[in-house]
């Protein structure tokens, strides 16, 4: 393979595709994706994109309503520079062409319809019917792969990255980063790509658990590499669950938004019971962490497999007008949603730590930027606020590209790699090894580091992890490597970290709910964990 490219952005969803977007014109890119461009966590965003676009909103109320989802642990600072860049982020997409639905045309009304979800006091969230995120990946793709500087690199995956360490020859000078080693799927070898910048936007880790909404590829590849780079990750025990996900023998992971509660749906007990105001006041629309720790109360409670979501008494052409996708998808397994409710459990969703970043996106290694869901950038504290993930990772791929590009002069060429070395190792022989230890890691997080937890159950966690570590190194350096391996090593690495994160905080905030400390400290701390 040609090297002869400038940057190197892993991950193709809507922060890979942006930065690479905002560096086109500027350098040579290489935009690397473990499939194909759509097959990552952006496409599934139904629900749509936060930002103040109306009367009657207004900057510091979006930021109010952020902080106040964030449990006390978000960066105001940079929760205002998300916040204020966030109306040319819609018009920017808008000039791509995505389709926003358009409101009812109005005389005083904004042109396009707004939607209110969990967290936010206004309607502010900018939508393409149910499928919001389908549509910007569309537009972003179809953009990248008309840029003749983007090479995309397709059903390729991330191994590690290439830091000074991995260069040939001589003494390797001060730590950065000089590319990543990649797996390419379809010719079954690993390749060394020297970059004089590599951005992470990898996407997320909820695929560590049982139940995820989550695509397959969301293994925390980017978060544990960086980890073993020697960067420092934060708050990775805030992990949110989609309160949500269609509940049916047959489907797999399908969210349904929280869009349906803010256009008047209500989750209510198999007995047609409403519940969610016992927790909070402001029932239907409270805030994420609370509505999936309440569903989940009440399954216990009750010995439930699931509640239900009722908007069947909108009016059926509302209900087909908005949410197409999701009345479709439920026809299919035999639910009229303008007639009857939608069986709906709580699923791992979206994690809100992630690799430390500053407001361009730099990690702690030179050379080395980290964007969308697997970065911590100070946004989310303690809970995403629904709706302002996709703002991010516009807001955050744009800084990126920009600082990469007032430094191109600045970053060294990289330099030579070691070639990938496979003379010690031979083809397993027992893959069996790899998918019994990926059900057995992912059951037991979801059991002891799930919604809530326990001292014990943490405990347990960590044993296990240190039972999977040995096993799963020894498998690494005697096999060759395969994508479910790759992702099985990833997936522990970031288990590794939840787990830690979760028993170094000592009281209940956002998204970590403990029964052995319920209260809340008077003042938010990050927990950072440093290699």
């Amino acid at each position: 393979m040609s090297t002869d490219i400038d940057i190197l952005v892993i991950g193709s969803g809507a922060a890979g595709l942006t930065a690479a977007l905002t560096l086109a014109r500027h350098a040579r890119i290489a935009l690397v994706s473990k499939a194909e461009l759509g097959a990552g966590a952006t496409p599934r965003a139904q629900g749509g994109i936060a930002a103040v676009l109306a009367a009657g909103d207004s900057v510091e109320q979006h930021i109010a309503d952020t902080l106040d989802a964030g449990a006390g642990l978000c960066k105001p600072d940079v929760v205002r520079f998300v916040v204020e860049r966030g109306p040319e982020a819609i018009a920017g997409l808008i000039r791509l062409g995505v389709p926003f639905t358009r409101g009812d045309g109005g005389k005083d009304e904004f042109a396009y319809h707004l939607t209110r979800e969990g967290g936010h006091s206004v309607r502010r969230v900018i939508h393409v019917d149910d499928a919001t995120g389908r549509a910007v990946q569309t537009a972003l793709e179809a953009q990248a792969r008309a840029e003749p500087n983007i090479r995309v690199l397709e059903h390729h995956m991330a191994v590690d990255l290439i830091t000074s360490r991995h260069l040939r020859g001589g003494k390797p000078g001060p730590e950065r980063c000089h590319g990543a080693y990649l797996f390419d799927r379809r010719a079954g070898r690993v390749i060394a790509l020297p970059a004089r910048a590599v951005v992470l936007a990898t996407g997320g880790a909820s695929r560590v658990y049982l139940y995820s909404s989550n695509p397959d590829g969301a293994t925390g590849d980017g978060i544990a590499m960086a980890w073993r780079a020697g960067c420092r990750v934060a708050n990775m025990e805030f992990n949110q669950f989609h309160p949500t996900c269609l509940y049916h023998p047959q489907a797999k992971n399908f969210l349904v938004t929280e869009a349906l509660r803010g256009e008047g749906a209500r989750l209510t007990l198999p007995d047609g019971t409403c519940f969610l105001d016992r927790y909070d006041r402001r029932g239907e629309l409270a805030p994420r962490d609370i509505v999936a720790r309440a569903i989940d109360h009440e399954m216990k409670r009750r010995g439930l497999d699931h509640v239900l979501l009722d908007i069947s008494h909108r009016d059926p052409d509302f209900v087909l007008a908005h949410f197409p996708t999701i009345y479709r998808r439920c026809r299919e397994y035999g639910i009229d949603i303008t007639k009857e409710a939608i069986p709906v459990v709580p699923a791992a969703h979206y994690s809100c730590g992630g690799v430390l970043v500053d407001r361009a996106g730099r990690t702690d290694l030179d050379g080395l930027y980290c964007i969308g869901e697997a970065s911590c950038t100070g946004l989310h504290g303690a809970n995403r606020m629904a709706s302002n993930s996709l703002l991010e990772c516009l807001v955050f791929g744009q800084a990126a590209g920009e600082d990469i590009r007032a430094r191109l002069d600045d970053l060294a060429p990289p330099g030579v790699p070691r070639p990938w070395d496979e003379s010690r190792v031979t083809d397993s022989d027992e893959e069996v090894v790899v998918t019994h230890n990926w059900a057995e890691l992912r059951r037991f997080m979801w059991d002891y580091v799930g919604i809530v937890r326990s001292d014990k159950r943490l405990e347990r966690a960590r044993h296990r992890i240190d039972l999977l570590r040995q096993e799963i190194a020894d498998y690494y350096g005697n096999f060759r490597v395969t994508p479910d391996l790759l992702e099985l090593r990833n997936l522990l690495e970031v288990a590794d970290l939840i787990v830690r994160s979760a028993m170094a905080r000592r009281e209940s905030r956002g998204l970590h709910y403990s029964l052995d400390h319920p209260q809340t400290e008077p003042e938010g701390k990050d927990t950072i964990l440093a290699p």
